[in-house]
């Protein structure tokens, strides 16, 4: 899981964390530690999805997985995670369930987040709704290596026993951010959210500078 996530993280923390701040009004830190509890449920759901469709047929589960990520895992979202997010920010009726592919272990996670973080169900079952297309679409974006080479990521990183014990394999330890690689990305993306930023276009900028260096709107 790691792998999958370091580089999730590296290529659109920022970016998801701000958006789902921006859009559900919670604080961009807590955002960010949402992801990494959001996305072992949706691998662990592919993974558990080609089990029950593909059992031991590399092909078969190759395939099952393949179905899921061209019917909900568009890479196009990862160009415009705002506009996504907005939209489904303004879903009356979120399903944490993602269909069948979390079942109600979503629902088990979004009253975990909500008592965890103090938030209300409903902003953790968007978070859930908002988050799921993103990391499909990042999924799909790494088919490139040929049909099965997909599966045998979700193979390798992904477990659907979180599905089975959502408190205990993810919130203890908060999805795994205690390991050692994730860490160190979550606390270098946590840092620079700590950075003092331009109120006009959000660019890093030092306490030293008078003009923000990419709008220069005064700071």
């Amino acid at each position: 899981m790691a792998a999958f996530m370091d580089e999730f993280l590296k290529d659109y923390g920022m970016d998801v964390s701000k958006q789902l701040s921006s859009n559900l009004g919670v604080k961009e830190d807590m955002a960010l530690k949402m992801i990494p509890i959001v996305a072992p449920m949706i691998l662990g759901g592919l993974k558990r999805q080609m089990n029950q469709h593909g059992g031991g047929d590399k092909q078969a589960r190759a395939d099952r997985a393949n179905h899921i990520l061209n019917k909900y895992g568009s890479q196009d979202v990862l160009t415009h995670i705002d506009k996504e997010f907005q939209t489904r920010a303004r879903e009356k009726s979120p399903d944490p369930r993602l269909g069948g592919l979390l079942g109600e272990s979503g629902v088990q996670a979004s009253n975990e987040m909500s008592n965890k973080f103090g938030i209300d169900k409903g902003t953790a079952m968007k978070m859930i709704v908002m988050m799921a297309p993103i990391i499909l679409g990042a999924l799909s974006k790494k088919r490139g290596v040929g049909s099965r080479g997909i599966a045998d990521l979700i193979d390798n990183d992904g477990d659907d026993n979180v599905l089975n014990d959502v408190t205990g394999m993810l919130f203890q330890g908060l999805a795994g951010q205690d390991t050692k690689s994730t860490g160190n990305v979550m606390g270098d993306l946590l840092s620079q959210m700590m950075q003092p930023r331009c109120r006009k276009c959000s660019q890093t900028v030092s306490s030293k500078m008078k003009y923000c260096p990419e709008c220069g709107n005064r700071v």
